[in-house]
């Protein structure tokens, strides 16, 4: 049977643990990728300002027949947006790419500030140029959202254990989420258990690690997915769901949509094998910002 499992979130709604992801995902297809995930029974589909098919998201939610009430909708707030009086214009901007009159959710990408401006990478000639704004008063003027109703709940994106502890000093609204990067190769158990501790919900993007899912290839997660009469990514998307975490994976590709809603249910001996992944063993982190912008965002954590 397909998932139909939810988390409640710190404010009372509900999040259906696996979702469509659409990075990387083209505008020519990623139309057809949404709704063919909604007929299948998806109804978390995750969006962002960067990813540049905002547009294409949103005819396919309005053209799906399901009702707007039934789907949660993620978006997020990009690095050129984080003085606070770029945020609310930022978000109406999301919201009319998408045709929607509100989202569910709405997360600062990452905690770096880029020169404000329509650039979304500004730069002189080959370096980049940054905001001197600190993440705190951005998340200060994503608190005052919540009253304009254009979104349900706001949280983060790419935060660390250092970051949230900086920002739950000042916030006055615990963020809802803090969407990251987690998969077997890169656990960070740590980061799980101090946000379930401070009651905040963890969301997996790159769940079958990154570009061309690299992670899907190894032998230990075959193995299982043999033994499931499964496949490969039901394995590492059950992984994450069994965490209590929601997972977005993202395809295009209409059957693999709907193979990744199909739930299986990993016995201790499996959550063993893939844990074992990283017992001795060096984490691996597919998308750092150190490697592309040269901003350590992650410190330790």
């Amino acid at each position: 049977m397909s998932f139909g499992k939810t988390a409640t979130l710190n404010t009372g709604a509900t999040i259906p643990l696996v979702g469509l992801g659409t990075w990387q995902s083209k505008r020519d297809v990623v139309k057809t990728a949404v709704k063919v995930a909604i007929e299948a029974g998806y109804r978390h589909i995750d969006a962002a300002f960067i990813y540049g098919n905002e547009k294409e998201v949103g005819q396919a939610i309005a053209e799906s027949g399901v009702p707007r009430s039934e789907l949660f909708v993620t978006t997020k707030l990009w690095n050129n947006a984080h003085r606070p009086e770029d945020v609310l214009p930022a978000l109406k901007k999301s919201l009319a790419n998408l045709g929607l009159d509100y989202v569910d959710l709405y997360l600062m990408h990452w905690p770096v500030a880029f020169k404000s401006g329509p650039a979304a990478v500004p730069k002189d000639g080959d370096k980049i140029l940054f905001e001197d704004v600190d993440f705190t008063e951005t998340y200060k003027a994503m608190e005052a959202l919540i009253e304009t109703g254009l979104t349900k709940a706001i949280g983060v994106s790419n935060f660390s254990v250092g970051n949230l502890e900086k920002l739950l000093q000042v916030a006055k609204i615990v963020p809802a989420v803090n969407q990251v990067e987690l998969h077997p190769e890169l656990p960070q158990q740590e980061l799980l258990d101090y946000c379930n501790s401070k009651g905040i919900h963890l969301t997996a993007y790159s769940p079958l690690g990154s570009t061309d899912s690299p992670l899907i290839k190894r032998d230990e997660v075959t193995k299982i997915a043999e033994k499931h009469k499964s496949s490969n990514a039901n394995v590492l998307i059950a992984w994450g769901r069994q965490r209590g975490t929601s997972v977005i994976p993202k395809s295009v590709t209409a059957s693999r949509i709907i193979s990744n809603f199909q739930d299986i249910e990993l016995d201790s001996d499996d959550q063993q094998v893939l844990k074992s992944i990283t017992e001795g063993q060096e984490t691996h982190r597919y998308c750092d910002p150190q490697t592309f912008w040269g901003v350590n965002v992650f410190g330790s954590n």
